[in-house]
C-alpha cells in the first residue's frame, strides 16, 4: 500500500515533537478511521518505556493484550489473531476488559530496530477497521523501523551527553566554540552559568566573547586569527584569575561542525571555581583535619606552587612552611609535593 507522504513526514519528525510522535499518531488515527492510535516503545529486555496515544479509547486492555501476545516482527495482526495468541487464562480476562470498554476492532504490528528496541503500533476502536487499516500499518513498518533506529541512536547520544555534561559540571569545566571573529557559536549551559559568576568573561555585542582584561582580549583575538589563516599553533592556556581560580584553554577545533549558523574555528575550555581561596581552605580543614594555617599552605601547594613561593605569599619563613608541610603530608597521607597535588585536586573538592 502506498503510504501518504504527509504521514511519513510526521513519523520521521515525531521524535522531535513534544509529546513524541503526537502529530503522526493523530494523522494515523484519522487515516485508519480508528478511535485511537497507540505507539509503545521498549528497549530490549525492559518494560515499555514510552507509551504514546492519540485519541480516546481503552488503552489499558490493548496494552495488556500486546504485552501478552507474542507478535512476530513485521507481521500485521487483527484483534481475533491477537486474542488467539494470548494465554488461555489471560485471554478471558482481556476479552472481558475489551468488551467492557466496547473495543471491537484492532489492528497492530510489531517492529524491531537493529539495536533491539521494539515498537508496537496499533489502531483500535468500537467500529470495524477494514483491511486497509492493516495494509496501512504494514506499509508503515519499514519506515517505523528506521524512525525507531534514529530515535534509539538519539537517546543514546542524549544519555552520553547528559553524563558527560554532569561530569564537566562537577569538575567546574565548561566549553564553547568561537568563529573567526571571536563570536560564540555554541556553548554549554554551564558556560552560560559561568558568565553570571563575575566579569572575567562575558558575552558581548553580536555574541562576541569578551574577556575583562584588554591584554587577554588581544591575546585571544590574535590566536583566533592565526588559527583562521591556517597557521599551526599549540593550544593556548590563559589564567584569568587566581582567587577565585579561573582559567581557560583555547585550541583549534578538530573537525567540521554543521551546527550553528557560523563556522566554528576554535574551542574554548573554561575551568572556573566560584569559591575563594578562603572557602577552599575551610573545606581542607573539614576534609583532612588541617589547622587553618596548614590549610592555607596546602591549598597554595596544591596549585603546584613551590614551597618558597607559598611561604612568601603567606608571609612566613621557608622553615616554618617546611614544618607545616610535614604535618600536611602526615594528615593527608601524601608522600611529597606531587602527591599532595593529586590528593587535594582529586578529592571531593573537585566535585563540590
Amino acid at each position: 500500500m502506498r503510504v501518504d507522504t504527509g504521514l511519513l513526514e510526521a513519523l520521521h519528525e515525531g521524535m522531535f515533537q513534544t509529546p513524541l510522535w503526537d502529530g503522526f499518531l493523530q494523522r494515523l488515527r484519522a487515516s485508519a478511521g480508528a478511535g485511537f492510535a497507540l505507539l509503545a516503545i521498549r528497549p530490549q529486555g525492559q518494560s515499555v518505556v514510552a507509551e504514546l496515544v492519540a485519541g480516546d479509547g481503552p488503552v489499558a486492555p490493548v496494552r495488556r493484550l500486546l504485552a501478552r501476545a507474542n507478535l512476530r516482527e513485521g507481521r500485521g495482526y487483527a484483534l481475533d489473531e491477537l486474542l488467539d495468541l494470548a494465554e488461555p487464562d489471560a485471554r478471558a480476562e482481556v476479552r472481558e476488559a475489551l468488551h467492557a470498554a466496547r473495543l471491537t476492532a484492532l489492528r497492530a504490528i510489531r517492529v524491531t530496530e537493529p539495536s533491539g528496541v521494539d515498537g508496537w503500533l496499533a489502531v483500535a476502536g468500537d467500529r470495524a477497521l477494514g483491511s486497509s487499516a492493516g495494509a496501512l500499518l504494514l506499509g508503515l513498518a519499514p519506515h517505523l523501523r528506521i524512525a525507531l533506529r534514529s530515535f534509539a541512536a538519539l537517546e543514546r547520544e542524549r544519555f552520553r551527553s547528559a553524563v558527560t555534561g554532569e561530569a564537566f559540571n562537577r569538575l567546574n569545566i565548561a566549553w564553547m566554540t568561537l568563529d573567526a571573529q571571536g563570536r560564540i557559536v555554541e556553548s554549554t549551559q554551564s558556560m552560560e552559568q559561568m558568565f553570571q559568576w563575575g566579569s572575567l568573561l562575558r558575552r558581548g555585542r553580536y555574541d562576541r566573547l569578551v574577556p575583562a582584561s584588554p591584554a587577554i582580549d588581544r591575546q585571544l583575538t590574535g590566536y583566533i586569527k592565526q588559527v583562521a589563516t591556517g597557521t599551526t599553533v599549540r593550544p593556548l592556556a590563559i589564567n584569568l584569575s587566581q582567587d577565585p581560580w579561573f582559567d581557560m584553554l583555547v585550541a583549534p577545533l578538530q573537525g567540521d561542525t554543521i551546527s550553528g549558523h557560523r563556522s566554528a574555528t576554535v574551542i574554548v575550555y573554561v575551568s572556573g571555581d566560584r569559591r575563594s581561596q578562603a572557602d577552599r581552605c575551610e573545606q581542607l580543614v573539614d576534609l583532612f583535619g588541617l589547622l587553618p594555617s596548614e590549610a592555607r599552605l596546602a591549598w597554595l601547594l596544591a596549585q603546584a606552587t613551590s614551597i618558597s613561593e607559598a611561604a612568601d605569599t603567606l608571609g612566613i619563613t621557608v622553615e616554618t612552611a617546611r614544618n607545616y608541610s610535614k604535618k600536611i603530608y602526615a594528615k593527608t597521607g601524601a608522600r611529597g609535593h606531587a602527591e599532595l597535588v593529586r590528593v587535594i585536586m582529586t578529592s571531593v573538592l573537585a566535585l563540590s
